[in-house]
């Protein structure tokens, strides 16, 4: 059954919410629920720019997966953190990590790729 993009449909609400190459890595960085500035989770998600992280970020804000506070300091400090409602994805964050550490011992690759 073909999917049309003006169906209501679960799978399609997913992937506007989480599609994307790097929204899920941003959220496997803040599952631990403590808030994390920018700089530290643009070091922790190797490969992403700051621009793609800034876009990826206010993405996840507007689904209210995660919640941003600027401090008015110089330099301008920013912190990020899952909502209330961003937590209830952690347990199928911490799945897919299994899976994936399952998947990539299967295809003969090392760590956590």
């Amino acid at each position: 059954m073909p999917i049309e993009k003006t169906a209501i449909c679960p799978m399609h609400s997913v992937m506007q919410a989480l599609g994307g190459k790097w929204k899920f890595a941003i959220l496997y960085s803040l599952r631990d629920g403590a808030p994390k500035r920018f700089t530290i989770l643009q070091r922790e998600i190797v490969g992403i720019t700051a621009r793609m992280l800034i876009k990826e970020l206010k993405s996840l804000e507007e689904h209210q997966l995660i919640s941003r506070k600027a401090y008015p300091t110089v330099p301008p400090a920013v912190e990020y953190k899952l909502t209330a409602y961003g937590k209830t994805i952690v347990p199928l964050v911490n799945d897919l990590d299994v899976w994936g550490r399952k998947h990539a011992a299967r295809m003969g690759k090392k760590g956590k790729s």
